[in-house]
This record gives C-alpha cells, structure tokens and sequence, in this order.
C-alpha cells in the first residue's frame, strides 16, 4: 500500500473520487457534492483555515487502485479545550480491509502529533457541525443534505483502532401528516399569542440582520455545553450563502420577545434528493437537473439547527415555531417528512422537544476519539 499526501491537482480528483469508488454498487448513498468538499479546504472559502490547518490523503493498494482517503484537522481554537491537546479526522473512506483503515489513522494520528496534538476526534468536519460530522452506526436509509452516511463495517474498524464513543447524535423523523401531540400543541399556541412574543421567517433580503440575530442566541444557549466555541459573524454568513442555492425562506424562523432575539429553527429541503442523479458533478448539465428538481419540489426537509437563548429556554418558543412552519406547509401539500438532526446525547432538553413533536428514531451517528 501507498499513502500519498493531497498536493495537486490529480491528487485533488482523486480525493473525491474514493467515495464514488467505496459506494459504486451502494443505492443508498447520495454522492456529496465535490464543490462541497473542496470548500472545506479552501481557506478562501471556508474561515476555519483563519485558526487552524488541514492536510489530506489518499491510500493506493499494490496495484495504485484508490482503496481509500483521510483528512486531518486542528481547530486551534477549539484543540486545548478538551482534557488533553485535540485534532479531528474525517471525510474518511476505506474498503473493508484492517491494514488499509490502519494506515489511514497512523497517517492523521502522526501529523496530528507532530503539530502537538494528542488525541484525535472523529469523523468530525473542518467546519461547523451541522454537515459531515460523525459516524453513522445505525439507521443506514436515506442520507440527508450534509448528513454522513457509510458502510456498516467502518465502525469495527474505528473500535480495532482504538476509538472510543465521545458521544452520540441522534436523529429523528416526523410524519407531517400527523397531528402534533395535543399537549404540544397547547402549549404552542398559548406561546404564539403571548404579548411581546413575535415570530418571522427569514427575509433574504436582509441576510445581514437575521445572521447578527442568529449568532446571538446561538452564543448564548450553546454557551454551557463542553468544548463550545463561539460561532463568527463571517461563519455564519459562510453558511447562509451556501444555503442560498436551496433554502425555502419560510422554513426557518425566528422568535424575538420584545424585539429581543430570542430564539431559532433553521429547516431546509432535502437537496440530496436533487443531487442524487449528479454523482458529485455540479457541471452544466448538473445544474440543469439539479434547478429542474428543485423547481419540481423535494418532500423532505431536514431541521439542521435550533438554538434559544439561555433565559428563555422553558417559554416554549420553539414548539410556537414548529407550529408556524406546519401553518405554512401543510397548505403546500409538497413535504412529507421532517428530519431532525441532528442533536447530542448530552443536550436532554432537545431531546425532549423532538419527543414532545411525536417524532420516531431515524439515526444514530457517533463522534469518536483516540487517545494517543
């Protein structure tokens, strides 16, 4: 076997092209976009690369076949918040093959410890958590947008290697056919009608004050929970922009309690199901299939993010969301499901709001760690 680091522009291609190689035969994947992942390794695109560094590489058998790739990462604002130095792998891809994985983590864990780094977190992504993050172990149906989706066997591997379970993400899937529980819902319109208490979609044309709005209680109610980094205004608006291709305004939300940013949800329709056809590719033709789904109508959305501010976290603003996004689309009569992903074992409270919706289990993804 050989391990080549990614340094040009075959290598580049090549990066890419394990995935379409590992799921050939798989009808389940959905092949990220390859814009997608170059972002995430371009410091002109992606702000991360402000404060810390990323390197990749791939794996050739003896016969220089791709059987698999890495990416290792230092987030040096979020590395020594942890008990001990940490860095983070991910967009790992391997066939089913011990010696093959072996090399791919040797190869991260000694980057990772020559830039000082101790133990190594993953699949995490160079970014946010909202996309490529975590190991899918259970629940291998349909990926959404930005969800990670991969063989079963990888998990084994993980463990072989030293990995242990940091902690797991949950994903659920709501019927919108069916009615909210009556107590949810109870509670969600005594909520709605509260004087002060206002709600409002995003309006695209004022990107910049719903960004500032976001970033507020996002610090705020993410603030308590371990190893939280304070998210930038730039980052947020990296995100919004990329959302602009396949966002539905009406989908995402805000609650403000006396003008006050007080609270979010932030939905979006399942661009995998417009992508799928395009195997990564976003050419002309790409984009021609990909307007001609979206203009069609997807009949799923994914719930990627809600966030409340700490002091406002039992008025239950985020049921009232919920029941201002169903007002808006059961009358289109386009979406069928709702998937809310994805949410920490840690976090009890969202958990509790995605029980109080009457979702059922969809996923289970874990983030793992290796001491060295």
């Amino acid at each position: 076997m050989t391990i080549l680091e990614v340094d040009s522009p075959k290598t580049k291609k090549d990066f890419l092209d394990v995935a379409r190689i590992i799921y050939k035969n798989d009808d389940v994947w959905v092949c990220p976009l390859d814009k997608d992942i170059n972002a995430v390794f371009d410091p002109s695109k992606n702000s991360f690369h402000s404060h810390g560094k990323a390197k990749r590489w791939i794996l050739l058998d003896d016969n220089k076949k791709l059987i698999g790739r890495i990416a290792a990462f230092i987030n040096d604002k979020k590395a020594n918040t942890f008990d001990v130095p940490t860095g983070g792998i991910g967009f790992v891809e391997c066939i089913d093959n011990g010696e093959a994985f072996k090399s791919l983590f040797d190869t991260a864990k000694d980057w990772l410890k020559q830039n000082g780094m101790q133990a190594m977190q993953g699949p995490i992504n160079f970014g946010e958590n909202d996309t490529f993050w975590g190991l899918l172990i259970e629940g291998y149906t349909h990926p959404s947008y930005g969800m990670n989706y991969n063989k079963p066997y990888y998990h084994q591997h993980f463990k072989d290697y030293g990995f242990e379970t940091d902690y797991e993400q949950m994903t659920n899937h709501l019927d919108l056919h069916k009615e909210f529980p009556e107590r949810f819902t109870k509670i969600a319109n005594w909520v709605s009608n509260k004087p002060g208490y206002t709600f409002e979609p995003l309006d695209p044309k004022n990107f910049a004050k719903f960004a500032e709005d976001f970033m507020e209680i996002y610090n705020d109610g993410w603030k308590n929970f371990a190893n939280f980094v304070p998210i930038k205004l730039a980052t947020v608006m990296e995100s919004f922009e990329q959302m602009k291709l396949i966002m539905d305004p009406k989908l995402i939300w805000f609650a403000y309690i006396n003008g006050e940013p007080a609270s979010f949800v932030v939905m979006l329709p399942d661009a995998n199901l417009m992508i799928k056809p395009l195997n990564g590719k976003l050419d002309l033709i790409g984009k021609l299939k990909f307007m001609y789904r979206k203009i069609r109508g997807v009949n799923r959305m994914r719930a990627i993010v809600m966030g409340t501010k700490e002091k406002f976290q039992k008025h239950g603003l985020e049921s009232a969301i919920f029941i201002k996004l169903k007002e808006y689309v059961i009358p289109k009569n386009q979406y069928n499901e709702l998937e809310l992903s994805w949410v920490g074992d840690f976090n009890d409270k969202m958990l509790a709001i995605h029980s109080a919706t009457g979702s059922v289990f969809g996923k289970r993804h874990a983030t793992l760690k290796c001491m060295f």
